[in-house]
């Protein structure tokens, strides 16, 4: 008998009470199961990390999830972090490793919001700690006092790359998500491609040209309510499929 398709998942790392606990969140695990169909892997992140090797040996896709934690500064030449900005470096140690590993061997990847972040500080680029506070860019973070059909509802609209990964899958030029991020990319990473664009410039998804494997990544939340909106269930198609031809082979 066949195994099933697999999809990691690398989890955060929090503090319950006195004990370390590994974690994802529930939407992205039910996106994966629900919309793939594969069996989603939740990956620990330990004080010594699982070798990459070790991890791709067992999956057939990747995905970054979102956290509310960010990258730690110092990976891309950021200054220190505020008081009360939450970092999770054992995060860190596991993913960046293990993307970059992900993308030479070109399995199926796809990073979403933290996971977009990573995608661009393992090749090269850099981020805004507080985006809302770079002039001529608008405030990107959700109100948090609101209910959360609220919070990841439509916020504003990305303008899509012509001739890009997104557009040839979406057939359209212009689409409307939602913005959950107070940090977004600085510096682009040299290898990767805006996939689109904000209104105000922030770049919210990137493609690598000449990846070896599906390689996208997004600064919204696709996984929220994903069944209910054409282009989430479009994205995580795209990846599901390329997950199962991987693993077919």
């Amino acid at each position: 008998m066949s195994r099933p398709v697999v999809i990691g998942i690398p989890c955060d790392r929090r503090m319950v009470g006195p004990h370390p606990f590994h974690m994802a969140g529930e939407k992205y695990i039910a996106a994966i199961r629900e919309a793939t169909g594969a069996l989603p892997l939740l990956i620990p992140v330990l004080d010594v990390p699982i070798a990459p090797a070790e991890i791709l040996s067992g999956v057939d896709g990747l995905l970054f999830t979102g956290s509310y934690s960010n990258v730690a500064p110092r990976l891309y030449g950021g200054s220190a972090p505020r008081a009360g900005v939450l970092q999770d470096e054992h995060r860190d140690a596991t993913t960046l490793p293990l993307m970059r590993a992900a993308i030479e061997a070109g399995l199926p990847s796809f990073c979403i919001c933290r996971g977009f972040q990573e995608l661009n500080v393992v090749l090269g680029g850099s981020l805004h700690q507080h985006l809302g506070e770079v002039p001529g860019r608008a405030n990107h973070q959700e109100d948090q006092s609101a209910l959360l059909d609220v919070q990841y509802g439509p916020a504003h609209d990305v303008r899509l790359t012509e001739g890009g990964i997104l557009a040839m899958l979406l057939g359209r030029d212009r689409i409307t998500v939602n913005s959950l991020h107070e940090q977004g990319i600085d510096r682009l990473a040299p290898a990767l491609a805006a996939e689109a664009v904000a209104e105000d410039g922030t770049i919210e998804a990137v493609s690598l040209p000449g990846a070896k494997g599906f390689l996208l990544g997004v600064q919204w939340h696709p996984e929220w309510r994903w069944s209910e909106n054409p282009v989430s269930r479009a994205l995580f198609g795209a990846f599901g499929d390329a997950a199962a031809a991987r693993a077919a082979r």
